[in-house]
């Protein structure tokens, strides 16, 4: 622990990390995905309470099942890629509280406080996403985050218990770096940040 990552583990995290949106026709595997969630399960979310769900789509029949779901600038890049991760939250995370906060009675910080239940799991589901990116880097793979769909069509489509809500939606895979787009710039850190 305290170590600074090296050079080339912060390019391929974030410096040289694109979003792609081309995809080679290469596979990827069951085992890399597994492997992509169980490092992005260990990072923090509040009182553990790890709402986020994954749908990960890898066959042409589930990926049509999404199309009619997608604005229609996405559609080619979705079909194209290996997966197309779907990046959900669980309404009802805090039933697992007792099993990932048994130090304390968590579950009832939750039950029956719906707006609170909400916005909890939106903001660590959408935390846990970021960190799925990150691992899916980490791990060799580039991902083409987008938001462009009909979330109520894609509820109703793979979550219709109505439990599961829609995010965002992540491509992985194996990126074609001659068609990325040149860097769009970013915000320094006196546009963006104060030090109180």
């Amino acid at each position: 622990m305290g170590k600074i990552l090296s050079d080339s583990a912060l390019d391929t995290i974030f410096r040289a990390a694109r979003t792609h949106r081309a995809w080679q026709d290469k596979e990827v595997s069951d085992v890399l995905l597994q492997a992509v969630y169980d490092l992005a399960k260990l990072a923090p979310t509040s009182a553990n309470c790890s709402p986020m769900r994954v749908l990960f789509l890898t066959s042409p029949e589930a990926k049509a099942r999404l199309r009619p779901a997608l604005d229609a600038g996405n559609v080619a890049s979705v079909m194209a890629a290996p997966v197309t991760a779907i990046v959900s939250h669980d309404l009802e995370f805090h039933e697992n509280l007792p099993r990932l906060a048994p130090h304390t009675d968590a579950r009832s910080w939750f039950a029956g406080k719906d707006e609170l239940i909400r916005t909890t799991a939106f903001r660590n589901g959408s935390l846990q996403g970021a960190y799925l990116i990150i691992a899916a880097r980490a791990l060799g793979l580039d991902c083409g985050p987008m938001s462009g769909f009909d979330n109520a069509k894609v509820d109703g489509e793979f979550f219709p218990d109505g439990t599961v809500k829609s995010n965002f939606l992540c491509n992985l895979g194996y990126g074609v770096a001659e068609k990325l787009r040149p860097r769009a710039p970013r915000l320094d850190f006196d546009e963006a940040c104060r030090i109180l």
